[in-house]
């Protein structure tokens, strides 16, 4: 199963990086900061902590696949409001590490 075979449903795997928006304040990166700093790595600054979240997904196209890695993101995986998101996005091939935990009928759509 390939992208672009008309009809077809095709594998993806995604990374989504989920970050706090540089106005708000992210006590976590200032304490693993100063910890850093306490190790002996005095030029470490701006230090900010986020969430790496890898997915797999079922869809037809890489642009529906964009558009359910999106709405993931704007409804459970980053809070819209205080938090950004980037990901990426590729084909996947069935077995691989990311696709084993689809169910048989998804492996059959």
């Amino acid at each position: 199963m390939h992208a672009g075979e008309e009809g077809e449903m095709a594998y993806w795997q995604a990374g989504v990086t989920v970050m706090l928006k540089p106005v708000v304040n992210d006590p976590q990166g200032l304490a693993v900061e100063a910890g850093l700093r306490q190790m002996g790595y005095g030029g470490v600054r701006g230090v900010r902590v986020g969430k790496y979240i890898e997915l797999a997904l079922v869809a037809s196209t890489e642009t529906e696949a964009r558009a359910q890695i999106e709405a993931m993101c704007d409804r459970l995986l980053a809070n819209p409001v205080i938090e950004d998101y980037a990901y990426m996005v590729d084909e996947a091939m069935p077995g691989s590490p990311l696709t084993d935990g689809l169910t048989e009928e998804e492996r059959e759509a």
